[in-house]
């Protein structure tokens, strides 16, 4: 099984993307073996060595801004003078440069990979359910110069449909800002199963944005390729990422 995803979508020939699975890497159970999160408790020198071998691996031009998630809707827009620091705190990154790599971190959340048709904007968001009602995917797209239609946009592996269960708050968050939002809810005696696709397939609709793309992976329920929190606790974690070259 190959350590990489590569996105199924019409990206532009300017324009690289993939998905790092488990596989691949040296850290040990339970973090085996591809753990790219540095705040999980995995032994730092392996994860910094998970970091090395992923631009190998993914043919990166350099090594991606990680960002301190914290299911917010921040966007940081990145140039090749922005310092690789551990302290970047947003839930999505943005750039138009050539060689800077945008990463989302993921172990059930959902990443979105963005595009413009022409190739000349990336950008990844890191989108729980907090940030996704909040407004991260909107947040996003907004930095592009690039109008909606002429982006795209690629989810990637997250919990799916049958393991996201959530209780009556979330579901009345989501129907609050759009009413079609309670199609992507099913009842489940007193909580309810979540489609964290379908919440942002509308989302990005909303914004415009109707080249969307994956969404056909479950962190949960494919425990020999992903990281997932909800199934294991302490674990590792996955990323997406972008660039242009």
């Amino acid at each position: 099984m190959s350590a990489l995803i590569l996105p199924q979508w019409p990206q532009p020939l300017s324009v690289r993307s993939c998905a790092t699975t488990r596989k691949g890497g040296i850290s040990l159970p339970p973090y085996g073996s591809l753990n790219l999160g540095s705040h999980v408790g995995d032994e730092p020198e392996l994860v910094s060595a998970n970091r090395q071998r992923l631009i190998a691996l993914g043919g990166l031009p350099a090594a991606p801004h990680w960002l301190e998630q914290i299911h917010g809707t921040d966007v940081v827009r990145l140039t090749s003078h922005t310092p690789v620091v551990p302290t970047l705190i947003a839930d999505a990154a943005y750039t138009c440069e050539p060689g800077v790599v945008c990463a989302a971190m993921t172990a059930d959340c959902l990443p979105v990979l963005f595009c413009s048709r022409s190739g000349d904007e990336v950008a990844a968001a890191h989108a729980g359910w907090r940030g996704l009602c909040a407004g991260v995917l909107e947040n996003t797209v907004a930095q592009f110069e690039a109008a909606p239609e002429q982006i795209m946009a690629w989810m990637g592996p997250a919990i799916g449909p049958a393991h996201f269960e959530v209780g009556g708050e979330v579901r009345e968050a989501f129907v609050a800002a759009d009413s079609a939002a309670s199609a992507a809810f099913t009842p489940a005696g007193a909580k309810f199963m979540a489609d964290i696709y379908q919440l942002a397939r509308l989302r990005l609709q909303s914004a415009g944005v109707t080249a969307i793309y994956g969404g056909e992976y479950c962190t949960v329920s494919d425990n020999t390729q992903f990281y997932s929190y909800r199934r294991d606790g302490i674990t590792g974690r996955q990323a997406s990422l972008i660039w242009r070259v």
